[in-house]
């Protein structure tokens, strides 16, 4: 059947086809939804991986505060050696 979404295939390698029939002494002999399966799998997996969003958020929210206090650390005569340097190379 034509579809404009993208398909994929599963082959039951052991550790697959165990999974499944574990599923399958469950629900009987209910047809198993594969899309739900995958859903319900990615969803769990994503909240397992480690939230990069929070971690780049807290490092912006320090940076920011940094900012604020002007307690970057920084090397100001290096800063002007490179800027120095730089608009002698240009």
């Amino acid at each position: 059947m034509p579809t404009a979404h993208p398909r994929h295939t599963i082959t039951e390698t052991p550790p697959v086809k165990e999974a499944l029939d574990e599923l399958r002494s469950r629900v009987g002999g209910e047809r198993i939804d594969y899309a739900e399966l995958v859903v319900l799998g990615a969803r769990m997996k994503a909240r397992q991986l480690p939230d990069d969003a929070e971690a780049a958020r807290k490092a912006a929210q320090r940076l920011a505060e940094m900012i604020r206090d002007r307690s970057i650390p920084i090397d100001v005569q290096a800063a002007d050696e490179v800027k120095h340097l730089g608009l002698i190379a240009d």
